[in-house]
């Protein structure tokens, strides 16, 4: 069986409803969704642990603190890991923190 997996990254104009596409291997099932801010990549999250994602990687605009709200958003439900930027390119040179 495929790891269900996934990646959130941050646009300010994404929509995680329409904004993501899947790619499935035999190891591993990958669903990318772009979102526009913290709040939705929470209920994002959410809803990708309830489809039984089992691991949510966040892209590196996810300061500190978005990614520790993104832990408690899942609850456990899938382990949350992040690529690391002290400041993203995509977002002007910002964390998400201080924008989010």
């Amino acid at each position: 069986m495929a790891l269900k997996a996934a990646f959130i990254f941050l646009s300010p104009s994404a929509d995680g409803e329409k904004d993501r596409t899947v790619i499935k291997t035999q190891e591993v099932e990958l669903t990318t969704v772009g979102v526009a801010d913290y709040a939705m990549a929470e209920a994002v999250a959410v809803k990708l642990a309830d489809e039984g994602i089992g691991a949510i990687e966040l892209c590196g605009g996810f300061g500190h603190e978005g990614t520790a709200r993104m832990v408690k958003a899942v609850g456990g439900r899938a382990a949350v890991g992040v690529v690391r930027f002290d400041i993203h390119p995509g977002l002007g040179n910002q964390s998400g923190d201080g924008l989010f």
